[in-house]
């Protein structure tokens, strides 16, 4: 079991991965930006095995966020998922610059994201 941060400005899609990871055993927290995110990971050091992130949010932007937790000592070796509608190379690249460590496309298939999730935790863990 691991303990997730999955930030999403649509409470739908926060649902959904709150839904889809609990059935799989983890336990989820939720926030709907990045403004929020940052202060559940500064009140909580450590807290997280995982951070799921959307890419486009108001407030700051996933790719922001990233770079912002990527920062904190605590959270430099965290795995963090970018979960997005966005598709471009350019963002993807954005992303992986800023220290991400996985890219999903929504809308996502239930099992493809356990399966991406649970990777990113054993890799984190071995």
């Amino acid at each position: 079991m691991a303990n997730i941060l999955a930030i999403d400005d649509q409470l739908v899609m926060r649902q959904m991965v709150s839904v889809v990871l609990e059935k799989a055993g983890h336990q989820v927290t939720t926030a709907e930006d990045g403004v929020k995110a940052l202060e559940k990971i500064r009140g909580n050091p450590c807290a997280f095995d995982l951070v799921i992130s959307d890419v486009n949010m108001p407030n700051m932007s996933g790719i922001s966020l990233v770079a912002k937790i990527r920062r904190l000592q605590e959270y430099k070796f965290i795995p963090i998922l970018m979960l997005t509608t966005e598709s471009s190379q350019y963002r993807k690249d954005k992303a992986k610059a800023s220290g991400a460590s996985g890219w999903l496309t929504k809308p996502f298939d239930p099992p493809r994201l356990t399966n991406a999730v649970n990777k990113l935790i054993q890799r984190r863990v071995a």
